[in-house]
């Protein structure tokens, strides 16, 4: 009689891949709700202290070469006034986030607000916390 010898068969263990994957899902759902898409990358004034706000908030980010952004879009600054008014529509109470680079100038950011002043609009200027 002639024996056979058993050959082993490899095996890959599958019973951790789930596991796995779990995580990498929950990982990349995480990094995902980090990121911003709505900002312009700048380098904001940086400020003592900080309040926060949970209300509706229009984004007007101007960047150092004065391009003119409302909410990711860009916008003509003879143009600005009349795009956020009706991007504001009859919402007159929603706060308009400033986002100026801290190397420009006074008077740049003076022409922003003037608008916000001549149309009773709340404009608040978004800083880094410099703790």
């Amino acid at each position: 009689m002639v024996k056979r010898n058993k050959r082993f068969h490899a095996e890959v263990a599958t019973s951790s891949l789930s596991d796995i994957m779990f995580f990498l899902l929950l990982f990349f759902l995480i990094i995902s709700t980090l990121a911003n898409p709505n900002v312009i990358k700048m380098t904001l004034p940086k400020s003592k202290t900080s309040e926060k706000t949970n209300k509706q908030l229009i984004s007007l980010s101007v960047t150092e070469d004065k391009r003119f952004y409302l909410d990711k879009q860009e916008v003509a600054f003879d143009q600005l006034e009349a795009s956020l008014l009706a991007q504001m529509g009859d919402a007159k109470d929603q706060t308009v986030v400033v986002r100026i680079p801290f190397n420009l100038q006074v008077q740049d950011l003076v022409d922003v607000l003037q608008i916000g002043v001549k149309n009773k609009l709340k404009f608040v200027i978004a800083t880094n916390n410099s703790k």
